[in-house]
């Protein structure tokens, strides 16, 4: 029997639980070298990277940079050659390599990766595409990186999801920064 592939989602978020402040803003992240060396860590499992439209656009328009090679060069070496999808209606082409486009029946097309044999998949940002595939019941691992500091206001992580959404926490880690990444699996 084949394994199906594991959907992870991870984000950052703040201690009142927004992934973004009200300008779609995500600069009250801070990533330090601590946290550069987990994100390298993760992305050498070789993941499927998801995204919806708007982090794509964000991430395509760093990582492929010049700054993102000086100040973060393993994560945007490892960024820029991982296999990615994006989820958009909007998009027609995209410019960063390795990329393509899904834009029809997203929570069927996760269904259908999800049964193929390979990589594992992980939505990076993305709270919409979160949304659907926690109310879809598609998601296997969250992984919440929670920054020590409060936004006035923002976009909800789990904004709009149609179900009760039930976590047990399975690991914890502290960084020195005082951020805390927690892993939940959905009960």
């Amino acid at each position: 029997m084949l394994k199906m592939r594991k959907l992870t989602s991870f984000n950052f978020i703040t201690l009142n639980g927004f992934f973004k402040d009200s300008n779609d803003d995500i600069t009250w992240h801070k990533h330090g070298g601590e946290e550069a060396e987990f994100s390298a860590e993760s992305l050498k499992s070789g993941n499927i990277l998801l995204f919806g439209r708007a982090t794509y656009q964000q991430m395509e328009s760093f990582w492929p940079t010049q700054m993102a090679a000086e100040n973060f060069p393993v994560v945007a070496e490892m960024m820029n050659k991982a296999e990615k999808i994006v989820f958009t209606k909007t998009l027609k082409k995209t410019g960063w390599n390795n990329t393509r486009i899904l834009n029809e029946n997203i929570v069927e097309e996760v269904k259908k990766l999800k049964q193929l044999p390979g990589k594992d998949l992980a939505i990076l940002g993305s709270g919409s595409l979160i949304t659907q595939f926690t109310d879809a019941g598609l998601i296997d691992e969250y992984q919440l990186m929670i920054d020590p500091v409060a936004i006035g206001s923002g976009t909800a992580l789990f904004k709009n999801i149609k179900r009760d959404l039930n976590l047990k926490l399975t690991t914890t880690r502290i960084f020195k920064s005082g951020t805390i990444l927690l892993y939940y699996q959905p009960v």
